[in-house]
């Protein structure tokens, strides 16, 4: 009897952390060691909460915001980024709030996590079903809010040659961005360098821990993050070295314009030999001495007759 209460109590606090973890799981990843440490960080100005169109390049949707200073201007959205605080967040919060209360509500009197539940078979029917209806509610949110999304001034999924399986135009390395014509805002083919170019130099400076040449290359927002990922290499005696940057593909996904303010959200795969290193020995702790592909979305911004400037990186799902 004793051994059973025991048990009992024991599956119930595993019920509670799973509860507690299921709405988070689907976006907690290891951080990546290169430049943004695999987050969603900065801003697209009106748009940092709606997400920039697919393109070939990044076929699957960017990530939501994790570090924003941005704060949203539509009702129901909070200021943070990450799984409740996209559109449509607060059904799904409601729902997590709704079993995690009345599990705990349980707990606090006497009824146990699942009262009236018989057996682990029975809890583990629950957890199922919680789980069942928060992947419906996500698919709902998701297609609603690419059903609603504004539609972009210029979109990278058929935008001429470079996109998909053909003849790509370079930019040096011989690979690069594709591009075509777009209203109203215009990116020429020297843009497209500019932004192939950041790509190189910010990584650079990011391996040389150099943040007086980041805040020549990115938003005082971008550069903030970076000191903050730098400040914490340093606490752990580590230094992030990444070499050998080089753009395979890159398409651009929007473009447009605020006021006197100009956005390019672009989609780029590269590669690069990315590793963390112990600070005092050179001995590799992370990464690899190969190289690695990433593709991520990177905004850029510029003030009118302005130099581009890196605004946000964005992840791939």
């Amino acid at each position: 009897m004793n051994f059973t209460f025991n048990g009992r109590r024991l599956v119930q606090a595993i019920a509670v952390v799973l509860s507690l973890a299921l709405p988070t799981l689907s976006i907690v990843s290891p951080a990546d060691a290169r430049i943004g440490g695999g987050f969603s960080s900065g801003s697209r100005g009106s748009r940092t909460f709606s997400m920039p169109p697919s393109t070939s390049t990044a076929p699957n949707t960017a990530q939501p915001f994790n570090r924003t200073v941005t704060q949203p201007g539509s009702p129901g959205l909070s200021s943070g980024g990450g799984f409740f605080n996209r559109p449509g967040g607060g059904l799904l919060r409601g729902l997590a709030a709704g079993f995690i209360g009345a599990g705990l509500f349980g707990l606090l009197f006497g009824g146990g996590m699942f009262s009236g539940i018989g057996g682990f078979s029975s809890i583990l029917g629950l957890l199922l079903q919680i789980g069942l209806i928060v992947l419906l509610v996500r698919f709902a949110m998701s297609w609603w809010q690419r059903r609603s999304m504004s539609q972009p001034a210029y979109a990278g999924p058929d935008i001429g040659p470079g996109v998909g399986g053909g003849a790509q135009t370079g930019f040096g390395s011989g690979t690069g961005f594709g591009f075509g014509s777009s209203a109203p805002l215009e990116i020429l083919p020297a843009d497209y360098e500019v932004f192939e170019r950041l790509l190189t130099e910010i990584q650079a400076a990011w391996s040389n821990e150099d943040t007086a040449q980041l805040r020549q290359l990115a938003t005082p927002e971008m550069v903030a993050y970076f000191a903050r990922d730098l400040e914490t290499n340093r606490a752990q005696n580590q230094i992030n070295k990444v070499s050998g940057t080089k753009l395979l593909q890159g398409d651009l996904a929007e473009a447009w314009r605020e006021g006197d303010v100009d956005y390019a959200s672009v989609a780029m795969r590269f590669s690069m030999v990315d590793r963390m290193l112990d600070r005092a020995t050179s001995r590799l702790v992370g990464g690899s001495e190969q190289r690695t592909e990433a593709t991520e979305v990177w905004t850029f911004v510029r003030p009118r007759g302005g130099n581009w400037v890196l605004s946000a990186i964005q992840q791939t799902n």
